[in-house]
């Protein structure tokens, strides 16, 4: 295949992933965001002192307050952003389907630019604002994401790869928001940090009209094709562009009817979008996202007030542990790809075994998952027990755990998806089974509620329960190895 400006191509992909690093998934770098917002005094009036509220500009670090109030305000704007974060995937795709790269960028810019002025310029007194802000920030990253990923189609058999790169480079960007509170302590205002992140704006802009396409990128990607600085005319360029998404949902629509490999005497009866939505197998993988989901948002969204209680009040002690919670979620661009390698190897393995047995590619494919399933579940058990220990110090182990599973999670369900559903649905299962997992994900609010109101500051009862819950993902990894052995003597569509 004839490789067309492949310096342009490089330069989108290592822009691309910077663009995923610095800007996509800042949200999650928001226990040091929050310490920054209370070194300003943000909400500090719902602090309670001997019964009266405090005041703005009351700075007595020799008392002690009840800021449970406050806690609770950072973690509602936390819990609405982060329900973003994910529900806005459904319409997101949508849109990225409809309007193609260039609009759905230039959306992204503008929610990204808002957010991050109206952050810029909002001090103690407007600290409402942030209810906004930070929905709007979450939500230009994630379109920030999904235009990026179509970037692995460029490099044809590397494209998994990339794409889980991505994703990772996702996960870590959560380390901005810990340079802003390094930059703060070292006299650099959160006002300048965040006019300098809107400034980056324009090299957005200029990206997005040098560097990527005006439609789509297709998959397999044609011989011809060009985009960005050697699309060369542009009319004809769309129509082109037209015709090549035309033929490749040709080519998936024959690859899909290939890869059925219907036996011999077995009728193929294809089954609607909502006979998959109302499977057990979906069902299943609902209840397995939304509970691990739902212990890392909580995590990430109360870490601040974890900190606080376990290094009693100590602001020094919290700030170095915000710090290497940080840097460990940097780690997650290195992370994120293992989970692709045991697919990868299992897959391999599995196939083998493909030659001896009458066992389809599908079945293979759906076996290859059952480690990273499992292995994902345990490693957020091995999360809520860690969090549940008041131990400062083994709060360094948790956090390596934390990093590494959620590096697993989203990969992993992805991979799931494709494998365990036709084609022509992922789009809309995905979009839709991160939907759902959002609207689980709002009960962290509530929950936080529980901890710091009825239960009076003691998270044990919670963490029990949710330990408990925890437990309950398992079966989907036990359901899937069950139903690879039984399509071995009677295969089924769907479970």
């Amino acid at each position: 295949m004839a490789v067309q400006c492949p310096a342009l191509r490089v330069a989108t992909l290592l822009t691309g992933l910077l663009e995923c690093l610095g800007f996509a998934g800042v949200l999650f770098g928001w226990a040091s965001l929050v310490f920054v917002f209370k070194s300003e005094h943000y909400f500090k009036d719902l602090c309670e002192l001997n019964g009266t509220l405090m005041d703005n500009t009351t700075n007595n670090s020799t008392v002690q307050a009840d800021c449970k109030a406050q806690d609770e305000r950072f973690s509602l704007i936390f819990t609405l952003a982060s329900f973003m974060n994910n529900f806005i995937i459904f319409p997101a795709g949508y849109l990225f389907d409809r309007f193609k790269t260039t609009v759905t960028r230039l959306i992204a810019i503008f929610l990204y630019t808002s957010a991050t002025l109206t952050i810029a310029f909002t001090s103690a007194d407007s600290a409402l604002l942030l209810f906004l802000a930070m929905p709007m920030l979450t939500v230009g990253g994630i379109l920030f994401l999904i235009t990026n990923l179509q970037v692995g189609n460029l490099f044809g058999k590397h494209r998994s790869t990339i794409i889980t790169l991505y994703n990772g480079a996702f996960d870590s960007s959560s380390t901005v928001f810990m340079l802003i509170k390094l930059l703060y302590e070292q006299g650099i205002s959160l006002r300048a940090s965040f006019l300098f992140l809107s400034v980056c704006s324009a090299w957005h802009i200029g990206r997005t009209f040098l560097l990527m396409p005006r439609g789509h990128i297709p998959y397999p990607l044609p011989p011809s094709y060009r985009y960005g600085l050697c699309s060369g005319n542009g009319s004809t360029e769309e129509k082109k562009m037209a015709e090549l998404e035309k033929t490749e949902q040709q080519s998936r629509e024959i690859l899909s009817s290939e890869h059925e490999d219907p036996r011999p005497g077995q009728q193929q009866e294809p089954l609607s979008f909502w006979s998959y939505v109302f499977s057990r197998c979906f069902a299943w993988h609902l209840v397995w996202l939304s509970v691990i989901q739902l212990w890392h948002y909580l995590f990430i969204g109360t870490l601040n007030s974890l900190l606080t209680n376990l290094a009693t009040g100590d602001r020094v002690l919290v700030s170095t542990y915000t710090n290497a919670f940080a840097i460990t979620q940097s780690f997650g661009v290195l992370c994120a790809p293992w989970n692709g390698l045991l697919m990868d190897r299992l897959k391999q393995k599995y196939q083998k075994k493909v030659r001896k047995t009458d066992s389809s590619a599908s079945t293979v494919d759906l076996c290859s998952t059952v480690p990273s399933l499992a292995l994902t579940s345990l490693l957020c058990l091995g999360v809520a027990f860690c969090a549940s220990v008041p131990v400062l110090s083994l709060q360094y182990f948790t956090f390596i755990l934390q990093v590494v599973s959620r590096s697993f999670l989203y990969g992993g369900n992805a991979a799931f998806l494709t494998i365990a559903f036709p084609s022509e649905h992922f789009g809309k299962l995905y979009g839709l089974v991160m939907a759902l997992s959002a609207t689980v994900s709002l009960l962290q609010f509530p929950i936080f509620t529980l901890i710091k109101g009825p239960l009076q500051n003691n998270p044990f009862y919670v963490n029990v329960v949710l330990v408990l819950v925890t437990l309950v993902t398992f079966v989907h990894p036990f359901l899937v190895y069950r139903e690879c052995h039984s399509q071995k003597e009677s295969p089924s569509t769907a479970f």
